[in-house]
């Protein structure tokens, strides 16, 4: 057993608020690899509890299961620091999407005109997202 105070499936899974078929999941993928008691029996330890917390945060973080993997197996910091970069690039991109629609929605929540279709204002904000203006032939 790894560590004295492993934790059994059931209680990790509860933990992280994740089914337990999650875990045997990322464990078949080579994600996880908790040592076994009794032969069957999985047992986690603190290192275990990290890697989920990793997982976690890099699925948060728009990284496939893959990626996570890649990343986790490599020991080549090169090839890690690649994915690292391209999964950084593709969250920048989604942020800046986000707050492009985050400044959209601010903009139609402070619109006072009946059909906000026709706000001049909402209209320019759509503009430079790239929206053709009223009129303008495309």
């Amino acid at each position: 057993m790894k560590s004295s105070t492993a934790m059994a499936i059931g209680a990790v899974a509860a933990r992280f608020g994740l089914a337990t078929h999650v875990l045997r999941h990322w464990e078949t993928m080579g994600l996880l690899s908790p040592a076994r008691v009794a032969g069957r029996h999985r047992r986690y330890d603190s290192a275990d509890l990290n890697r989920v917390a990793i997982i976690l945060r890099a699925k948060e973080a728009g990284f496939s299961l893959e990626a996570v993997r890649e990343m986790l197996i490599t020991s080549d910091p090169v090839v890690r620091r690649r994915i690292l970069q391209r999964n950084r690039d593709d969250l920048a991109r989604r942020i800046a999407e986000a707050q492009a629609s985050l400044e959209l929605i601010d903009c139609a929540l402070g619109c006072d005109h009946e059909d906000l279709a026709g706000c001049p204002h909402f209209l320019a904000v759509l503009a430079e997202r790239g929206a053709p203006l009223p009129g303008a032939s495309g």
